[in-house]
């Protein structure tokens, strides 16, 4: 079965860490995507509530890049500093 695409597919999985919060996903899982434009494959971490909706239960989803845990966090560039940095308040 080594042949099988995964291309724009995922999959979600039962979290047993479901009803501790409601913050906690009850599923989680993952996904790839390929996009058609660019044709890069995206990985991502795919987490679902189950929510109760006007017409029923419904899945609510977050998608976060699986890459994003690699990478450190960026630091936001510093503004320089101005000429009057150093100045007293003129009031």
């Amino acid at each position: 079965m080594t042949d099988y695409d995964n291309t724009n597919t995922g999959v979600l999985f039962k979290n047993d860490t479901a009803g501790k919060s409601d913050k906690f996903p009850g599923y989680g899982g993952s996904t790839e995507q390929q996009c058609p434009h660019c044709n890069k494959t995206f990985l991502s971490w795919v987490s679902a509530w189950v929510k109760d909706g006007k017409k029923g239960k419904f899945f609510s989803l977050a998608f976060k890049p699986k890459d994003a845990e690699a990478k450190p966090a960026e630091a936001r560039p510093v503004a320089p500093a101005t000429e009057w940095a150093d100045e007293d308040v003129p009031f």
